[in-house]
């Protein structure tokens, strides 16, 4: 049996492309990170039917009243509460349906938390407290595809019957292994050797947009591309729901500001001015229909 160590994975590699970008002039090494941004967008794209499937899959869940959690460290783990913290001002979703957990808790997010990425029992421990089941869906981020860690929390969650996806910008890799399903942008080696917060944490990025925008998409929270289930919560978003309105019905920015007081909320505007109906029987078309604007107004009267 060789003793030889694994392979490392794609992420560690050096880039041949930078190897001498100490010697270069400002412009130059501008020029060459953004060449090497350009790789990503094409490994996000060569992913897209692992995102479908993840996608769907997640939406099967959070219909039933699951949640999906997102599991990493470091820049992986940041990235995920990143994105979870904006479903609540962005679509309405109730906090705590979409959760973003990281290596070392809430510290890590601020500074790093040593030797927090390295313990699997961590990892179980997080979701065991979360009292992770069968209708959650749990994404573990791994740049490198083989943090412990994240390890961890997809074995325990496998134990516990939740769907358990896996994204790293590597393939092969132990996460992919612990997971029901993966997506794995190959982004390769980063402009500096093993700084994934790089090409690696920008595929991240992207991959997490779209698997929660079209989720929340499926669920109900836009109304073509509009965001019509934002929580009006400072000036901006307050005036962002008035033109929405304007925009949909036609009115002026009194007349929509009217409706919108009355009604309360962005999709009982909509529903109640296109339908014709109240406010009460409004919001009773949006129940019927899960909370979407365009099966609400489509029901019959």
């Amino acid at each position: 049996m060789s003793n030889a160590p694994p392979p490392l994975p794609l992420t560690e590699t050096n880039n041949p492309r930078t190897v001498e970008i100490d010697r270069l002039a400002t412009r130059a090494i501008l020029e060459i990170i953004n060449a090497e941004d350009q790789i990503v967008i094409d490994a996000v794209r060569t992913e897209l039917d692992h995102i479908t499937a993840a996608a769907e899959a997640v939406y099967a869940r959070l219909v039933q009243g699951g949640r999906l959690i997102y599991v990493g460290a470091g820049t992986s783990g940041r990235l995920g509460v990143v994105d979870a913290s904006e479903m609540p001002p962005t679509y309405n979703a109730p906090h705590g349906v979409v959760i973003g957990v990281i290596a070392g808790g809430d510290t890590a997010m601020f500074r790093s938390v040593e030797g927090a990425e390295d313990k699997p029992e961590l990892g179980r421990d997080d979701i065991v407290r979360l009292e992770v089941n069968e209708r959650d869906a749990v994404l573990g981020i791994a740049a490198s595809g083989r943090t412990p860690y994240v390890i961890g929390a997809l074995q325990e969650a496998n134990r516990r019957g939740a769907l358990t996806i896996s994204l790293a910008c590597t393939y092969p890799a132990p996460v992919h292994d612990t997971a029901a399903l993966y997506i794995a942008p190959l982004t390769g080696p980063e402009v500096i050797e093993g700084s994934t917060r790089m090409k690696a944490g920008t595929a991240t990025k992207l991959v997490l947009n779209m698997l929660s925008t079209t989720v929340m998409i499926k669920l109900g929270k836009t109304y073509g591309n509009l965001m019509v289930d934002l929580q009006p919560t400072n000036q901006k978003l307050r005036e962002r729901a008035r033109r929405i309105v304007e925009r949909t019905t036609g009115l002026n920015a009194a007349d929509a500001q009217r409706l919108l007081d009355e009604c309360g909320d962005v999709k009982t505007a909509l529903v109640a001015h296109h339908a014709h109906v109240s406010p009460e029987t409004a919001r009773e078309r949006l129940t019927h229909a899960q909370g979407s604007v365009r099966r609400a107004l489509e029901e019959k009267a």
